[in-house]
């Protein structure tokens, strides 16, 4: 590999990476802190781009239509010819979703995964891309699926590039939950088969809900007309006033699932997969209220120096969506370390996978 077609890897900070379906960006601050930078990001959801656009000091993220986005708009919209050394990025999954009870094979939100293949294609056509990685939940590599990763990855092989299929559990990367999701790493081929891509090994302790969200101060009720600026501690810190009496009836317990809507968390364990709905968050281990968006968020393996916008209905949703970023990190981390080990011909082996951030820590007011 000649080391001049490659210049991110000789100075870290200098690529140019592509992600689609950016949500607030999750996965993107997770190849941040591996060293990577997002410099375009694209979304639908305008309260998301408002918070990628907030944390995020290089780069932007724009609402389009990405099953209508050209290499030209693209062009437009950065300022020049755009020649990403990446494409990152989570198509919209709830089709292949288990709780789809429906069925994924005519789920119109299926066609963006080949929508995000083919747009990789066709930037890599005008300058060759090191590599792409997709997530999205484990289904999609089922009978849910219908074949298309297997599709995916042969369009992706016949253009020059290897490809892995790794199924991760964030609770093993330093998030304090459990949640598996499916990542799809494509790397271009250059001969040097002998280092192929290798999934993240494993922390050897888990995180529990106790230890992330532990020591937080109670959050603040939402109030119509709240500034965020009355939200003591962290402006995410809030939460919906419980108004349902199982939470003074004594029914809700640490590790309660008999209802969905009122999954209960357990102090010592990471927590449940957050998959929230209609504000439907997962119960504080108090029994009590809801987690705030704060709390949901740390758990998601966001730090706190973040900060989301728009409303808590808005809020609950960019967590809900998002790739925890310590699990993001651990991927990019590989990632780099393969294509490293590439360009300098050396024996791979498996990177160290940890978060470089804390759960929790001092606020961030």
């Amino acid at each position: 590999m000649d080391s001049s077609e490659h210049q991110f890897f000789a100075a870290p900070g200098s690529a140019e990476i592509l992600s689609l379906f950016c949500g607030c960006g999750g996965l993107d601050l997770g190849f941040s802190e591996a060293g990577f930078k997002t410099t375009l990001a694209y979304d639908r959801r305008p309260a998301s781009l408002a918070s990628w656009n907030h944390n995020f000091e290089e780069g932007i993220a724009l609402n389009r239509d990405i099953e209508e986005l050209t290499l030209d708009q693209m062009d437009a919209d950065f300022g020049r010819e755009f020649h990403p050394t990446a494409v990152i990025g989570g198509p919209p999954c709830q089709g292949f979703s288990l709780a789809n009870r429906s069925g994924a094979a005519d789920d119109p939100r299926n066609r963006l995964v080949e929508r995000f293949i083919d747009l990789a294609i066709q930037l890599d056509g005008r300058s060759p891309l090191d590599f792409i990685v997709m997530e999205n939940v484990p289904a999609i590599i089922g009978k849910r699926g219908g074949g298309i990763v297997e599709d995916q990855s042969k369009k992706l092989q016949n253009k020059g590039f290897q490809v892995w299929q790794a199924v991760l559990d964030a609770m093993h990367f330093g998030v304090p939950q459990s949640r598996r999701r499916f990542f799809l790493v494509a790397i271009r081929d250059h001969g040097e088969t002998q280092n192929s891509w290798l999934e993240p090994e494993p922390l050897s302790n888990t995180i529990s809900v106790k230890e992330a969200i532990g020591e937080l101060p109670r959050p603040t009720y939402f109030d119509r007309g709240l500034n965020k600026d009355d939200i003591p501690y962290h402006p995410n810190h809030w939460c919906m006033r419980p108004k349902s009496s199982k939470f003074s009836s004594g029914e809700l317990h640490e590790g309660y699932v008999q209802r969905r809507s009122f999954k209960t968390l357990k102090w010592d364990e990471p927590s449940y997969t957050a998959a929230y709905g209609n504000r439907e968050v997962h119960v504080h281990p108090a029994c009590t209220r809801r987690l705030s968006v704060l709390e949901a968020m740390i758990i998601q393996g966001f730090p706190p120096s973040i900060e989301l916008l728009g409303t808590l209905s808005e809020q609950v949703t960019q967590v809900s969506e998002a790739v925890p970023p310590p699990l993001a990190k651990a991927v990019a981390d590989s990632v780099r370390k393969c294509i490293l080990a590439r360009s300098k011909h050396v024996p791979y082996s498996k990177p160290d996978s940890h978060a470089s951030y804390p759960l929790t820590g001092s606020s961030t007011r």
